[in-house]
């Protein structure tokens, strides 16, 4: 079995790392850069950064703070916000960036997915579905959860691997800083339809809730980011912890 990956986010507005609930309620949790350094020191997998303003300001993911993180790290960067063109993912890789994360410009325009993946590789592209219960099923929604798409969280994140995604970064938003575990229903549902990797995100409150995502919701790796930003837990004691419990993980 392949090492179950271990991710912080890193959600930015004006140049400062935030939280919130739902993608609401945002307070402050640090300095981008400062977080980074930490979590590289603490032995993280990979890094996300999001620029959650970006789309909704119609400007490009913040360079500087993308160059300051990038400066601190020894692990994959991916960064995500504002990336609606060819161009704007080109100003993301030139910053520092190992991947691009793509959401509300993918849904617009599916077919920037595959023009990424060709010119950079599927490994650098990564589909960020953000997603919530509707019925039996769970719809996805654009401009940081705020507008619906009126598409199907499986159906989409299929579309996204067949049109060259590497991953899909999928987001609960019923669950985002709630801290009651990550929705493993959605997350298997989407983890069985695709054959990409898919990162689990949204709901993250205990060391247990990681092993259920890997476990029941099948997911390849897992985000969070109050638990780590608050030193709720720490990387180290989290991969020790699944590590007693069967789980692979990069040690």
């Amino acid at each position: 079995m392949l090492s179950k990956r271990i991710i912080a986010c890193l959600d930015v507005r004006d140049g400062h790392v935030v939280k919130g609930v739902n993608f609401e309620q945002l307070r402050a949790a640090g300095d981008p850069a400062e977080l980074a350094a930490r979590y590289n020191t603490e032995g993280i997998d990979e890094l996300v950064i999001l620029d959650i303003t970006a789309t909704l300001e119609r400007r490009r993911a913040l360079a500087d703070t993308v160059r300051a993180v990038a400066r601190e790290l020894f692990i994959p960067l991916a960064v995500g916000g504002g990336i609606r063109t060819e161009e704007d993912a080109a100003a993301a890789v030139e910053a520092g960036a190992d991947k691009v994360s793509l959401n509300t410009a993918a849904l617009a325009d599916a077919s920037l997915i595959t023009k990424l993946a060709g010119r950079y590789g599927s490994q650098a592209v990564v589909v960020a579905v953000d997603a919530k219960r509707a019925g039996e099923g769970f719809a996805v929604y654009a401009r940081s959860g705020q507008t619906s798409a009126n598409r199907d969280a499986v159906e989409w994140a299929r579309e996204a691997e067949d049109r060259g995604a590497g991953e899909i970064l999928l987001t609960s938003i019923d669950r985002d800083g709630t801290k009651v575990g990550f929705d493993c229903e959605l997350t298997a549902a989407v983890s069985r339809a695709v054959s990409i990797p898919v990162i689990a995100s949204g709901g993250a409150g205990t060391l247990d809730d990681f092993v259920e995502v890997f476990t029941r919701g099948c997911a390849d790796a897992a985000l969070a980011a109050s638990v780590f930003h608050y030193a709720e837990t720490s990387v180290r004691a989290l991969k020790d912890y699944l590590h007693q419990r069967g789980i692979p993980v990069r040690r």
